[in-house]
Formats: structure tokens, C-alpha cells, sequence
């Protein structure tokens, strides 16, 4: 029983770290219907925007999340008004916005190749071996603030989309942006905010990755892949699902070490992605649209 609840604490905590990194591709997808292959290039360059704020200011990694964000926010307005916004209309989802943000994701692994190199990077604080005991067990203090940080980011979510006027654009934009033409909002600010908005909350997952992983250049490529499952699980263009979603391939990775290899974990959650995609296209919550 107490294995059971340790395992139960730690796919809660797993999940939390999950969902922070798959909130940026859900919320872009939601409003643009662009699979932003950049998410990975992202994820590696917060990590070190973080790595860089702590060795040379001595930044605590989680006070940096500000300036990583507000550094994301304006990577994503550009990439989208000198980018994104040329692929012409009607392609946005199709191949060209693909291997547009795959591009930009190559440009991003190699400048950090030439600024950083190749070596493994990690982020050390003085807490990073503190641990807090709850319930017999031993939690790692990062794995508690990376999940108290993913609560406070999906309520934030909620509350921006829900109960603000930006939000309700944002919003209304992804149901039908020509519609919202007409009423006079203008989509492309729209589009612009909300790709800021989704790239970032790459950046921050990136460093919150760097905190309890070692990162290098070629770092995003499993994490994009992941967040990519736990996407298309909660319903694509669904930020409560991307939650849930999350808890469920973090449960279903941690319990499967019961009756498989370690090694074989992780491919947990593609088979979960490969049955939901066959028995529900739409997502275990629903296909619905930035709920």
C-alpha cells in the first residue's frame, strides 16, 4: 500500500510537469490550428535563458520565470508577424506552417550549439537535494514548486480566457475568425497575443525542465513529443483537458513499471495516444476550443 501511494504522489507530480509543457502547443494550436514544431526549440532555449540568469546574475531559476516569459512573449510575436503570418491563408495548418516552425526549431538547436555547445547543463541551487517528507515519503522540493507553479499557470489560463475581455477575444477568434473580421476585432493582434501567449509558456516549462533534468541543445525533442500526446489526448484546442490529459499519461507511465521494463515506460503514453486516436479521434475530453 505505502508503494502505491508513493507511486500515486509521484505520477501527481509528474503530471504537473507534463501539463506545464504541453499549456503552449495546446493554446497555440486552440487559437491558430498550427502544431508549433518550434515547442521543442523553445522548451531548450527557456532552459537556458534560466541556465544564463542563474550563472551570471545568481537569479533563483523559479524568480527568473518572469523575464523568461516576457523574453518568450516577444519571441513568439515576432516569429508569428515575420513568419507565421506570411504562410498564406487557408495553409496555416498544412505543411508549410510545419516545416516553417521545424525550421525555426533547427535555428534555435544550432545557435545553441554555437553559443553553448554540446555539453549537458544543469541548473543547481542550494535547495536542489532538499527533499519534504509527505505522507512516509520523500518529495524533492523542485518536483513540489514545478507542480504548484503548473496549478497557478492552469488557473491563470482559466481566468484569462474566461473572465477577461483579451481572453473572450482570444476566444471567439479561434471559434471563427471571420466572423470576428466583421465585428471589427483584429484577428492578427489576436493571433499575434496568442502565439506570445503559447511560446511564452514554453520558455517557462523549459526552465522548470532545468531544474530537475540535465539540458543540452538537441533537449525538446522527447519533451515536444510528449507534450504532443498529452495534447491530442485532452482534445486539441482544450486547456482543461491538457490538464487531465496529463494526469492520465503520468499515471499511466508510472503504474506501468509494475508489469514492464523500465526502458519501456515511456512508450506508455504513444500506445495510450495510438488507442484514444482510434476509439476517439477527438481527444478523451472532447475536441472542443480553448475550454
Amino acid at each position: 500500500m505505502a508503494r502505491l501511494l508513493d507511486m500515486g504522489l509521484s505520477a501527481v507530480l509528474l503530471a504537473g510537469l507534463y501539463a506545464t509543457m504541453a499549456y503552449g502547443l495546446g493554446l497555440i494550436y486552440g487559437v491558430l490550428r498550427v502544431v508549433n514544431l518550434a515547442h521543442g526549440g523553445v522548451l531548450m532555449a527557456g532552459a537556458y535563458l534560466g541556465f544564463c540568469l542563474h550563472e551570471r546574475f545568481g537569479i533563483d531559476p523559479y524568480l527568473s520565470l518572469p523575464i523568461v516569459a516576457a523574453a518568450g512573449f516577444a519571441l513568439g510575436v515576432v516569429l508569428y508577424q515575420g513568419l507565421v503570418r506570411r504562410i498564406p491563408r487557408g495553409a496555416a495548418g498544412g505543411p508549410a506552417s510545419l516545416l516553417l516552425l521545424f525550421g525555426v526549431w533547427l535555428v534555435l538547436r544550432n545557435l545553441a550549439y554555437l553559443v553553448f555547445t554540446g555539453n549537458d547543463r544543469t541548473i543547481r541551487t542550494a535547495y536542489v537535494a532538499s527533499s519534504v517528507a509527505i505522507g512516509g515519503s520523500h518529495v524533492s522540493v523542485n518536483r513540489l514548486i514545478v507542480l504548484g507553479i503548473s496549478a497557478v499557470i492552469a488557473v491563470a489560463l482559466h481566468v484569462l480566457l474566461r473572465r477577461t475581455q483579451i481572453g473572450r477575444a482570444i476566444r471567439a477568434v479561434a471559434q471563427n475568425a471571420d466572423s470576428c473580421t466583421l465585428a471589427g476585432i483584429d484577428v492578427h493582434r489576436v493571433y499575434a497575443l496568442s502565439f506570445g501567449l503559447g511560446t511564452a509558456l514554453s520558455g517557462v516549462a523549459g526552465v522548470l525542465l532545468a531544474t530537475i533534468f540535465s539540458f543540452n541543445p538537441s533537449s525538446g525533442s522527447s519533451e515536444l513529443l510528449k507534450s504532443f500526446v498529452v495534447v491530442v489526448l485532452g482534445g486539441l484546442g482544450s486547456i482543461s483537458g491538457v490538464a487531465l490529459a496529463a494526469l492520465l499519461v503520468a499515471t499511466a507511465e508510472v503504474f506501468a513499471i509494475l508489469i514492464l521494463p523500465a526502458y519501456l515506460t515511456t512508450a506508455v503514453g504513444f500506445l495510450l495516444l495510438v488507442l484514444v486516436l482510434v476509439v476517439r479521434p477527438g481527444g478523451l475530453f472532447g475536441h472542443r476550443v480553448l475550454s
